[in-house]
């Protein structure tokens, strides 16, 4: 079924709002088999409002609203959505008395304008709002259908869950199955390139390739009869990809690299410290992001100056003197130095060139090397990086180090 979803509200034209509820219902939706075809944002204007259901009304069966649901002048989304499918408002008793109730039990007192929430369009099927006081609805005619709900998010993903979601179930004919497929150290274009066999073939399932800050993503999707065939499909596919550019792969279930890394250091029981340069503790930082790292994660040195390198990791003044604080043997030796002092299974360092100036021709910006000690193994890795940024360059190299680890570990 063809499907559009309509956010209503000034405040998210303005940019006031990060308008979340779209993502979430996108994403409910397609795994439901729904086609959805057009996302819509409109102040609150009833004239503008009616006009885009309208026009949404034109090329899909289906209408979601969020917002314009509430007690004052400017909720009328409710209005404009009964006189478009040419239906008209009624007092719903029941629906005022759990207003009342509702009231009473949070000691509120309720204004007038509240008992607006308690009138709803005659035909519609009224979803109750157990997180907050506007119900939502759903509305037929002539086999288009609109389904309002709150703005709130937690209001509205509540009423979706407990009071959509099976509406919608009863429509769909078909569902989704879709497995994110994370990957490091290939560009999307490259990663396209790559997979153009089962591209250029591609019916059921489909692949859709996307670039996230340092990384990309291969999107694998189903539309079947069951959950049981789209699935089966869906991992078919997956063998393929995993053929093709399995050596990039780090997660064929849309987690973060350093969840990942994380994952796999608490279940085999290794320890881990870190001794940063140009990074200056983001990749401690990202590690602490993490629930429960503390069972691995022990200690974090921001050794930004030489002197600082040399006091607290033991790198010799020599090595600073004859390869500089960026270089393959400052790296190993920070690393070592951490070993020394942190006596950790997984101890790794950084150094490098973050930007936008400090670059030579010998030693550009975006240059970083990342010394790394996992058991009896000791390594080193080369990585230059195009001169983007400042940020970017730091970002990448934390990616940089959790990929090492992921691939060593």
């Amino acid at each position: 079924m063809k499907t559009a979803i309509l956010s209503v509200g000034t405040e998210l034209l303005f940019g006031q709002i990060t308008n979340t509820n779209t993502v979430y219902l996108s994403q409910q939706l397609n795994m439901l088999g729904f086609d959805v075809m057009y996302h819509y944002t409109v102040g609150d204007n009833p004239q503008r409002v009616a006009e885009i259901i309208q026009l949404a009304f034109k090329d899909c069966d289906l209408v979601l609203t969020t917002g314009g649901l509430g007690p004052t002048q400017d909720d009328l989304t409710k209005e404009v959505a009964c006189r478009v499918l040419g239906d008209e408002l009624v007092m719903m008793d029941d629906v005022l008395e759990e207003l009342t109730a509702y009231f009473k039990k949070n000691g509120r007192q309720m204004t007038e304008n509240n008992k607006k929430q308690a009138i709803m369009p005659s035909r519609a099927e009224i979803f109750r709002n157990d997180a907050g006081t506007a119900p939502g609805f759903a509305l037929e005619k002539d086999g288009k259908y609109i389904i309002c709900m709150p703005g709130p998010p937690r209001e509205m993903t509540r009423m979706f869950q407990k009071s959509v979601l099976p509406f919608l179930q009863k429509m769909s004919e078909d569902v989704i199955y879709y497995r994110m497929i994370r990957f490091f150290g290939i560009g999307e274009s490259q990663l396209e390139t790559s997979l153009l066999e089962l591209i250029d073939s591609q019916t059921d399932p489909t692949l859709a390739t996307y670039a996230k800050e340092g990384e990309c993503s291969l999107r694998i999707a189903s539309k079947r009869r069951s959950m049981e065939e789209a699935r089966a499909a869906v991992d078919e596919m997956l063998s393929k990809v995993q053929g093709l550019v399995g050596e990039y792969i780090y997660s064929s279930d849309d987690e973060e690299l350093v969840e990942v890394v994380c994952r796999k250091l608490l279940e085999k029981k290794l320890t881990i410290a870190s001794a940063e340069s140009c990074t200056g503790g983001m990749f401690a930082a990202a590690l602490t992001d993490i629930p429960g790292i503390s069972g691995s994660f022990q200690r974090s040195l921001v050794t930004y100056s030489n002197e600082a390198k040399m006091d607290e990791l033991g790198v010799s003044a020599q090595t600073l003197e004859k390869h500089g604080a960026v270089s393959e043997e400052t790296a190993l030796e920070m690393a070592e130095g951490l070993k020394a002092v942190s006596g950790c299974d997984v101890c790794i360092s950084v150094t490098g060139v973050a930007g936008p100036g400090g670059g030579s021709k010998e030693k550009p910006v975006g240059l970083v090397y990342i010394g790394l000690i996992c058991g009896e193994r000791k390594l080193c890795k080369r990585i230059q990086m195009r001169n983007v940024s400042r940020k970017w360059n730091r970002h990448y190299a934390v990616l940089s180090m959790l990929d090492l680890i992921n691939k060593n570990i």
